[in-house]
């Protein structure tokens, strides 16, 4: 974007031999409690002579992680003359910065809050900033893509269609491959208290179909003009339950890439798995399709990357797993680093300064709490 003489553009990270020393602290005060009030990343400043029209001086910006994919110029001499200019390309800035720095994946929406894997779930991780709607899908007797982290009614949080508990020797029975999608729906999974998370927001609600919760999800966005967000989907295959508790692989994915074509969202789609028949098959016919590989084991980065035979665009590993080493191994393969499930401000601030791509939490909301601590 250019105004007059003044700039905002991208530029690659090239080396240190471009800061020079010589910054003027009153502008580099303005930038740095510009953006320290409005979001959590850390940014460092510098001035480098730039030839984009003309000599000038110019102010960089980069996130303090050393991203090498993108940085930000302002003509500091032009927009310091004009606040609202400045204003307005650092406004700009920041837009920019969250959209590609850092990815909010709601966990099974905002399970935290609201009961997993329901429309009502999702929706709410929408208005807390979720920029990414994790989700868990199974599938039916009948092949309907069913959100659910589980292949059966968990007892923890299921209740019969007569309104009854599920015993934890009983919940594999209730198994939904085993159920037309008809029988599925009539279950309630949101009324019972959630023993692991008694702040959730107690309504009856329903395990959705693929389907049906995206069409609602754009519905609610498109009228609420917001973002509209990514969705990450996972393939939940339990190892060994081909046949009794899931289809093949194959079938699997091509239950789910049928709903994400004709919705037309593939762009906008990540099929995430810690099951790797299912991204290899994904891999070999939908090549386009990003991937994510789930990690819940302690194993090295190259040899759960060889094990799958190809690169992943995201690893997902679980958060204690993660140092900064592993960070630096991801991003040297060009892979993102997504950790999951990461619930506190404590741990989301931690994983930040180590420089991961984004978190998955069971509390969106707390990204605000950081922003707002900043």
């Amino acid at each position: 974007m250019e105004t007059g003489t003044s700039c905002l553009k991208f530029i690659p990270w090239q080396n240190d031999n471009q800061i020079q020393p010589n910054i003027n602290l009153r502008i580099l005060a303005l930038l740095k409690s510009f953006f320290y009030e409005r979001t959590s990343l850390r940014f460092r400043f510098f001035i480098e002579r730039s030839n984009l029209s003309s000599k000038k001086d110019c102010f960089v910006i980069l996130p303090r992680n050393d991203d090498k994919d993108f940085g930000v110029i302002i003509d500091y001499k032009s927009t310091m003359k004009k606040p609202l200019l400045l204003t307005l390309l650092l406004s700009l800035t920041l837009i920019t910065f969250a959209q590609k720095k850092f990815d909010v994946q709601g966990h099974r929406g905002a399970r935290g809050i609201m009961p997993e894997n329901t429309i009502p779930g999702m929706i709410k991780a929408i208005q807390l900033g979720a920029t990414t709607l994790e989700m868990d899908i199974v599938i039916s007797q009948d092949k309907q893509a069913v959100v659910s982290q589980e292949p059966y009614f968990n007892h923890e949080f299921s209740l019969t269609p007569a309104g009854k508990p599920i015993a934890f020797k009983d919940e594999k029975k209730y198994n939904i491959f085993k159920m037309d999608y008809e029988e599925v729906r009539k279950f309630d999974v949101g009324s019972k208290v959630h023993p692991r998370f008694l702040g959730q927001q107690k309504i009856k609600a329903y395990k959705p179909l693929l389907g049906e919760l995206i069409d609602s999800v754009e519905a609610y966005v498109k009228l609420n003009k917001l973002a509209k967000p990514d969705y990450n989907i996972e393939t939940k295959l339990i190892r060994k339950g081909d046949g009794e508790f899931q289809p093949s692989p194959e079938e699997y994915v091509d239950i789910i890439m049928d709903i994400v074509k004709k919705k037309k969202l593939e762009k906008r789609v990540i099929i995430q798995s810690f099951d790797v028949r299912t991204l290899q098959y994904l891999h070999q016919k939908y090549p386009k399709m990003r991937t994510s590989l789930g990690i819940d084991e302690k194993e090295d980065f190259e040899n759960n990357i060889a094990d799958l035979g190809f690169t992943p665009t995201i690893y997902s590993p679980y958060s204690v797993l993660v140092g900064k080493s592993l960070v630096d191994r991801c991003h040297k393969a060009g892979v993102k680093i997504i950790p999951w499930t990461v619930n506190s401000v404590k741990d989301i601030e931690y994983m930040m300064n180590l420089g991961v791509d984004g978190i998955i939490t069971d509390y969106p909301n707390l990204m605000g709490q950081i922003n707002k601590g900043n």
